[in-house]
């Protein structure tokens, strides 16, 4: 989920992309044109045939019928070994012990080297294996949900009917289904799903009552965020059936990868940002026969992440800046590119759809009943964690739109 840049005048764009790795509460952002970013069955056998002779009585005939009992046996139920579609079965249980995938590792570059040799760091690493954990677990959700995603979501779905899909099986997979109370704090969602269609370029979720289709023509930024224990995995890739948009896709999935690649510790972020905006300068894209420049939008970028909060306090941005903040140990960070054809610069307009409490918002007295009630709900079963209106709906909340409008003024 992309953080907000600090702007000075707004400008309009034209086509835009986003892909990110890993990457506020607000309105949507936009511009003026388009937008790129087994179970196993039960087996029964037979049992045994038990034969009873019950006592014999007195009578004519005093013969008894023998009655045979046939009596079932239940076969202990396998643990599943694969994944379902859609997919359904917990992250836990296919990787028992949790002994999840560690995914690609990176070696430290140029005079970082010793680092991988410095018995000290090593140490310090292996001791945290709860982070390593829960971020894995999380990942490994991600990943299949993703997925499962890509090769299903189709023009003539809603949003709505989209988002559902997603956010279900990732309540599924890690355990949570988020509906008692502070469920939605252990283990879910790391923010609302993003379904960002064409010159929307991110934080866009629907709200309820929302019909919007998805068409052939769409370009769609897909952004799903996964938390375990707080450990927030935040990713999202681009969608187009149109593959007159294959080089705008291709240039922000470029320039995330170069970020990725190039980002370690010690490394300053006005540089990474410098490598990023090469890459993705390097492509541009014919689009109805007219040849658009690719560039990267200058107000959306990349953010470190904290346990329980999406947006930390480093921004890594898409240009080249004199930003000499470096990354540093035990840093999380989401790299995230946003490609336009038009004038790299979004602005904030249409309906709200992101909400989220701030860990540092002064204390306010709420004198209406109905903001202290769905701030308290909020507290209990979100904390800082980014929620949306379905959200709620799903909670049973109903009428709280001016509580809403109320708690954030």
């Amino acid at each position: 989920m992309g953080a907000k840049a600090p702007t000075d005048d707004a400008n309009m764009l034209s086509v835009k992309g986003s892909g990110k790795v890993n990457g506020s509460a607000g309105a949507n952002r936009t511009t003026n044109d388009d937008a790129a970013e087994l179970s196993g069955e039960e087996s029964d056998d037979d049992a045994e045939k038990h034969v009873t002779q019950p006592p014999a009585t007195a009578g004519e005939g005093g013969a008894m019928k023998k009655k045979n009992k046939r009596k079932k046996l239940k076969k202990k139920r396998k643990a599943p070994t694969v994944q379902t579609e859609p997919p359904s079965v917990l992250i836990s249980q296919l990787f028992p012990n949790n002994n999840y995938p560690k995914g690609e590792e990176v070696e430290y570059r140029n005079e970082n080297g010793y680092r991988t040799t410095d018995e000290e760091k090593r140490h310090l690493d292996n001791i945290n294996s709860d982070f390593l954990s829960d971020y894995r677990q999380a990942a490994e959700t991600h990943r299949q949900v993703r997925q499962w995603a890509q090769k299903n979501i189709k023009p003539g779905q809603t949003l709505t009917e989209i988002a559902n899909g997603i956010e279900d099986s990732v309540r599924r997979l890690v355990g949570h289904d988020g509906l008692s109370e502070g469920d939605s704090i252990l283990s879910g969602m790391g923010f609302p799903t993003g379904l960002n269609l064409d010159e929307i370029a991110a934080h866009y979720s629907p709200n309820a009552g929302n019909k919007t289709v998805l068409q052939q023509n769409n370009v769609m930024k897909v952004d799903i965020g996964v938390h375990v224990n707080g450990r927030i995995v935040d990713s999202a890739f681009t969608m187009s059936f149109d593959p007159m948009y294959d080089n705008l896709l291709a240039a922000v999935k470029d320039a995330t990868n170069t970020g990725v690649r190039e980002a370690g510790i010690d490394v300053r972020l006005g540089e990474l940002g410098g490598l990023i905006q090469e890459a993705m300068e390097s492509y541009e894209c014919e689009i109805n026969g007219t040849t658009y420049p690719i560039k990267p939008i200058r107000n959306l970028a990349g953010h470190n992440i904290l346990p329980y909060s999406i947006h930390g306090t480093k921004s890594v941005p898409a240009i080249e800046t004199d930003d000499t903040t470096k990354m540093e140990e035990g840093d999380v960070f989401a790299i995230e590119t946003f490609g336009s054809t038009g004038k790299g610069w979004v602005y904030d307009q249409g309906e709200i759809s992101h909400y989220a409490m701030r860990r540092d918002a002064p204390k306010v007295d709420l004198r209406l009943s109905s903001a202290k009630s769905l701030l308290n709900t909020i507290k209990k079963n979100f904390g800082t964690i980014p929620f949306c209106r379905r959200y709620l709906d799903r909670l049973g909340q109903e009428k709280y739109l001016l509580g809403v409008w109320y708690a954030r003024s």
